[in-house]
């Protein structure tokens, strides 16, 4: 049981690492437009931290749920794809969240009092 637990971590933090660094690559390209670089980048630097440590906290949920179920070499992977799958929607949460916080940046929303945009309400 413990070379699954083992296997399961490894290639569980694996995908993680990867994710999150993707999530951090992303927000470097979008950081290089000149209107939205600095939102991009501070929003990418927040974003990937939760998100890596939503995810390492299910991470280890599934990994302590795996002894439970006692499936032993059967269970590392239902356990490896429920992680991919889980990941994986977190990962796209984050990237729609650091789409919408570039789109603001760029296009911000109107202000109240004269329902026009910001840069022209002045």
């Amino acid at each position: 049981m413990l070379f699954q637990i083992a296997t399961y971590l490894a290639l569980a933090l694996l995908m993680v690492t990867a994710m999150t660094l993707m999530i951090l690559k992303i927000s470097s390209i979008l950081g290089d437009c000149p209107q939205s670089g600095s939102a991009a980048q501070a929003a990418g630097v927040t974003i990937a931290t939760g998100y890596a440590m939503i995810a390492l906290g299910g991470i280890g949920l599934i990994g302590a749920a795996m002894p439970v179920l006692d499936l032993g070499v059967w269970g590392l992977l239902p356990a490896l794809g429920f992680a991919a799958i889980c990941l994986g929607l977190g990962f796209a949460h984050a990237v729609a969240t650091l789409r919408a916080v570039v789109r603001e940046a760029v296009n911000p929303p109107a202000t109240v009092a004269t329902g026009k945009p910001a840069a022209s309400a002045a």
